[in-house]
């Protein structure tokens, strides 16, 4: 019986294998990464939760801004658009998705207890951003590229939008440092922004994302920085109040006229100074000189005593 011969096609089958397994392994990877930056991101669109609750437990929306909630809004809608073109994109869809509604429903709420002005001021950055902001990235996009060209536009557009985003809360590092306070800064959002910046870089990293890869890197360092700051400034120092010795000098040179006897108390009045014939200066009173000086010579002997 003649033996069988392996077919000659054995080791590219086995490197087929290989690459095949890696390939799922590379894939199990970034689903990974994008479902844990779905699940933290999403803990992040919650974060606002109990800023809401206390907005309708008061019935009223002032010392509240709703700009970050149309910019929120605004960045979802244009990585949907891109997730739209770009291929195998199911996780940038549904956490953009949630990350929409929410931001709806965020702006639903704050225009029911909000100020006349601030309505205004909330429909004029809708209308700017989400509007026309909006609807001139799809006339651009749609009408003037299509294909892998529309894809890349349309990345660089949510690159730079993001990065925009990532840069904003600077102003709050800024008021952190010149305060030395976190107040306006919990430690628990610059976290989970951190960690949920770590996510998504390693999935557009390993999707070959750039767009999604590179604003992270910069959400990283920024949350990084907040975090540390968190750190420095948590434990403010209590300062101290020192009664200045200049009060304490003029609380102990204070006469008490009860001392002064009612003869000198008695002989204390009010002179209004007169205007003199010409109205370019004043009559001196030598009635008023003569008080004064008792009462500074009254002083004196009181503080030698």
């Amino acid at each position: 019986m003649t033996p069988q011969k392996e077919p000659s096609g054995g080791a590219p089958r086995t490197s087929g294998y290989y690459e095949c397994g890696e390939m799922a392994l590379h894939l199990t990877w970034v689903f990974g990464f994008g479902l844990l930056g779905n699940i933290i991101s999403c803990l992040v669109c919650l974060s606002p939760l109990p800023t809401f609750y206390q907005i309708c437990k008061k019935k009223t929306s002032e010392g509240f801004q709703s700009i970050p909630y149309v910019i929120a809004l605004f960045s979802a809608m244009l990585w949907l658009f891109y997730a739209i073109f770009k291929k195998e994109t199911i996780l940038l869809i549904t956490i953009n998705s949630f990350a929409f509604f929410t931001a709806i429903g965020y702006i639903v709420v704050y225009l029911l207890y909000a100020t006349k002005k601030d309505k205004i001021l909330t429909f004029k950055l809708l209308l700017l951003f989400n509007v026309f902001g909006f609807g001139l990235v799809c006339v651009l996009t749609l009408f003037l590229t299509q294909g892998h060209k529309r894809v890349q536009v349309l990345g660089w557009i949510c690159m730079i939008f993001s990065i925009c985003v990532f840069v904003a809360p600077l102003f709050i590092v800024r008021k952190v440092i010149k305060t030395k306070s976190v107040e306006f800064m919990p430690f628990s959002l610059s976290f989970f922004l951190t960690l949920s910046a770590l996510m998504w870089f390693f999935y557009g990293y390993l999707k070959k994302d750039q767009f999604v890869a590179i604003p992270n890197i910069l959400g990283f360092i920024l949350g990084l920085l907040q975090m540390l700051l968190y750190m420095i400034y948590r434990n403010p120092k209590k300062v101290v109040e020192v009664e200045p010795k200049l009060q304490l000098e003029i609380y102990e040179h204070v006469v008490d006229l009860e001392k002064l006897g009612p003869a000198i108390c008695s002989e204390i009045t009010i002179e209004i100074p007169k205007l003199n014939a010409s109205g370019n200066g004043f009559v001196e009173d030598q009635n008023a000189k003569g008080q004064a000086l008792e009462i500074m010579k009254a002083i004196d002997v009181v503080n030698k005593l």
